[in-house]
């Protein structure tokens, strides 16, 4: 019994224990579940806390980059804007600078009218004094006959001596008139023997001095790689061409002409800077306006430099001594100056040999001769500079360093603006149409000399009785295929002169145009 009741007491002792132990392991399990629930909480609020921030900041990122869009757009706009109102600004300038032109040709052509007027009268008058003349030497003609037949009237009523003396008379009268005839035809022969001599001269000339016949070209156009280095060129707002053009004193046009920037400017000196400074501008990459001053400073140094270097290595060339500085880098200047494609200071040189090798010929002083066909267009180097015609600025230049007077005068002289004191100006002014006409010397595009060409047969062909006219020789040359039924030989004559008369005042050429009519006989006359 007390073994049952121990053993039931127990048994109550364990199942109260296992309550107890169950509340406490409830409690525990309880507890760990809030900690758990808790934490849960707490991850879930800081997954939402950072997907409310991410969510924040993509709103912000993209509104950012909405924002950067707009801006682009409105950069470019603007841009585009701006370079409208460049091109619309330059097409400005190029017609106020066009009608400025027009105006200076305006003026040029009244003073030229006026000229054509003054020498219009010039000419009135000498026809009509020539006219007087005339008509008084048929007076004296007729009134001369007239007493002639007087005096053969009264023949019969001389005596023997009386007769011969009269007789003698009219036979010195005969001699006088047949020695004017014979003076006229050897003045005439002279006039063609001394044509025939200057040719062989000149000709002996051309042939001593062999010159290469180049020409060197200006380079206004300047190559881009890509637009972006275009607009790095053109800068913010376009700042840096900005700059670039007050350095160098050129216009730069930028415009929808891919990979080419084109620098204009009637200065040939600051062309020549520009250009260099672009290309040494784009070779370095690193392009603002501080940067672009320092290089077209360095540039212009060393152009300077280069400048003195040519002059005096051309004064060498020609062997001309005792020029003074100023006057050899004037000389140094025109090798950046061109004239239809012919370098002024290569065109310089030549002349210089040129008249050295006629006055040789002709006995004078080869080394005048070849000073004054060197510096014969000094003035070029300073006519952008200084008003006036190349000849006169060349001549006050060379006067205030004291250059001789016969230099003066072929300087002053070569284009017949002042008349010639000295045989070596009409020198120089041979050597300088060779040198000019030459074939190579200058060169025209091809479109000009079609046209040319073109002008040159509608001239000859506008005549009645012409078939066919062709230009040869590179339009040296029109030979001219008249009808041969309606045309005869002596009007082949008048045909040939009127139509270098017409190409004479219609065209502009270098050197003379032959124009050859051909009908049975071949006649020929210049244009000159």
């Amino acid at each position: 019994m007390v073994e049952i009741i121990v053993g039931l007491t127990c048994l109550i002792v364990g199942l109260a224990s296992a309550v107890v132990v169950m509340r406490l392991l409830n409690m525990q399990s309880m507890s760990q579940a809030r900690q758990q629930a808790e934490q849960i909480q707490e991850q879930a609020n800081a997954t939402g806390q950072t997907l409310a921030k991410q969510i924040e900041l993509d709103a912000r990122n993209e509104q950012a980059k909405r924002r950067q869009q707009f801006e682009a757009s409105i950069d470019t706009a603007r841009n585009e804007l701006q370079k409208a109102e460049r091109k619309v600004s330059k097409r400005e300038d190029n017609l106020d600078r066009k009608l400025d032109t027009l105006t200076t040709k305006e003026k040029y052509l009244e003073d030229l009218n006026g000229q054509i007027k003054v020498r219009e009268k010039v000419v009135t008058a000498s026809r009509q004094e020539l006219d007087t003349l005339i008509e008084n030497q048929r007076n004296i003609v007729a009134k001369t006959t007239e007493q002639q037949k007087q005096k053969l009237l009264a023949i019969a009523h001389l005596s023997e001596d009386e007769a011969k003396k009269l007789a003698l008379q009219l036979l010195e009268q005969q001699c006088q008139h047949e020695a004017g005839q014979i003076i006229q035809r050897t003045t005439e022969r002279a006039e063609e023997e001394s044509k025939q001599k200057s040719r062989e001269i000149v000709l002996n000339a051309i042939q001593r001095y062999a010159s290469e016949h180049t020409a060197d070209a200006t380079v206004s156009a300047i190559p881009i790689t890509s637009d972006d280095m275009k607009g790095r060129v053109i800068g913010r707002e376009g700042r840096n061409i900005r700059a670039f053009e007050k350095a160098t004193g050129v216009d730069v046009i930028v415009d929808d002409t891919p990979g080419v920037v084109v620098v204009s400017c009637f200065d040939p000196i600051r062309r020549a800077i520009a250009a260099e400074s672009l290309n040494k501008l784009l070779e370095d990459g690193r392009i603002h306006p501080s940067r672009i001053e320092e290089l077209v400073s360095q540039v212009g140094s060393e152009m300077q430099e280069r400048i003195v270097k040519y002059g005096n290595e051309a004064s060498i060339e020609v062997n001309v001594q005792g020029l003074h500085p100023k006057i050899s880098e004037m000389m140094g200047r025109l090798h950046y100056r061109m004239s239809y494609g012919q370098n002024i200071l290569r065109h310089s040189i030549e002349v210089a040999y040129l008249c050295q090798s006629i006055a040789d010929q002709l006995n004078l002083d080869g080394a005048m001769a070849r000073r004054c066909g060197y510096l014969h267009d000094l003035g070029k180097a300073m006519d952008h500079e200084v008003e006036g015609g190349h000849p006169q600025i060349g001549v006050d230049f060379a006067r205030k360093y004291r250059e001789d007077e016969v230099v003066l005068n072929a300087i002053g002289g070569h284009h017949n603006d002042i008349p010639a004191t000295t045989p070596y100006t009409p020198i120089v002014m041979a050597a300088d149409a060779i040198s000019g006409a030459r074939p190579g010397a200058r060169r025209e595009t091809l479109e000009r000399y079609v046209q040319r060409l073109e002008q040159l047969e509608q001239i000859a062909t506008d005549h009645d009785g012409v078939k066919q006219a062709y230009a040869i020789q590179a339009g040296r040359e029109v030979r001219v295929i008249v009808d041969p039924d309606s045309i005869d030989d002596m009007k082949c004559t008048y045909i040939a002169r009127t139509i270098a008369q017409r190409v004479s005042d219609e065209m502009t050429f270098p050197g003379e145009i032959r124009v050859t009519v051909l009908r049975e006989l071949r006649t020929v006359d210049y244009a000159r």
